[in-house]
């Protein structure tokens, strides 16, 4: 995972510094490059690191890709503009893909991210109460799977959940939104499947396919426990989800059904957007979206 701590410096809300620096120097974009920690080891790999006067909010991030593809490389600057503009701490988790490594994996990893950030929160300068989840896509998944997880079995759960055009629901029939959008809109119906593929049977879907996509560790949506989940502490929830997306309808439902749960749910239809648009932070689409998302998140950790 990559450590990524707010900078004092002027920065914009694309998290670019306000003088050009070596993005390779221990000085990068509007971060500081932090401590590069892994979440498998049993303490943070940090040089005698003081716990902070002040200790920062977290944002425990998933990146997207289909749980095939994408790495803390291809979101770092998502990451980056996360810390820069909301003045929180970002954790970027490269968790395992498949399909050398298929379901659950990938949602091990994830649990296990959340657990050891939690773990080591005064040696990494962290508010252990204000620690959030967040993702996008397949991250998004990952980011709900893990609040969902830590809810239904206990110990430390996630502050805040922050789920960008989210993977909900792999069952089939797919949602009204798959038809509308099956291609063209940059994901398709046909990279939705290829996904699936890789992550439940490594290449190709198991025989037992239909209850591995009911399990509530892929499709959150089906969790039928929203309601004793939510009585234990199941995190508020920010879902935003793009207008020209397959995934569409399936993150709306599952912001609707949260908020019947009795969480504190905000939904958020980016109706011009297409997936994923957190990630096209040179467009001012992107940088749009990225902006109410950092409001979101300062006002979720409490951020002053």
């Amino acid at each position: 995972a990559r450590l990524y701590r707010p900078h004092p410096s002027p920065v914009t809300v694309v998290g670019k510094h306000a003088r050009g620096v070596d993005p390779d120097a221990d000085e990068v974009g509007a971060t500081e490059a932090g401590a590069a920690v892994d979440a498998r080891t049993d303490a943070p790999n940090v040089a005698n690191r003081e716990p902070r006067a002040d200790p920062l909010p977290l944002l425990v991030y998933f990146h997207g890709g289909g749980w095939v593809l994408g790495s803390h490389h291809t979101h770092d600057a998502v990451a980056r503009a996360l810390c820069a503009g909301g003045e929180v701490a970002v954790l970027n988790v490269d968790y395992r893909l498949a399909p050398e490594h298929v379901f659950p994996a990938a949602v091990d990893d994830a649990v296990a991210a959340f657990r050891w950030a939690h773990a080591h929160a005064d040696a990494l300068g962290i508010d252990p109460n204000r620690i959030a989840v967040g993702g996008d896509s397949a991250g998004g998944n990952l980011a709900a799977v893990v609040a969902q997880e830590c809810a239904r079995v206990g110990g430390p759960q996630p502050a805040w959940q922050m789920l960008f055009v989210p993977v909900t629901d792999l069952t089939l029939p797919r949602s009204r939104s798959y038809e509308l959008f099956s291609e063209g809109y940059f994901l398709t119906r046909a990279n939705m499947d290829w996904y699936e593929a890789n992550y439940l049977g490594g290449g190709t879907l198991p025989d037992d396919v239909d209850a591995m996509r009911r399990d509530p560790r892929v499709s959150p949506l089906l969790a039928d426990d929203l309601e004793q989940l939510a009585e234990r502490g199941l995190a508020s929830a920010y879902v935003a989800v793009a207008g020209f997306d397959p995934l569409r309808d399936e993150g709306i439902a599952y912001a609707r059904k949260l908020s019947d749960a009795g969480v504190a749910t905000t939904l958020r239809v980016h109706t011009d957007a297409v997936h994923p648009f957190i990630n096209i932070l040179a467009t001012d689409l992107g940088r749009r979206c990225m902006a109410e998302s950092v409001g979101a998140l300062r006002m979720a950790l409490h951020v002053r």
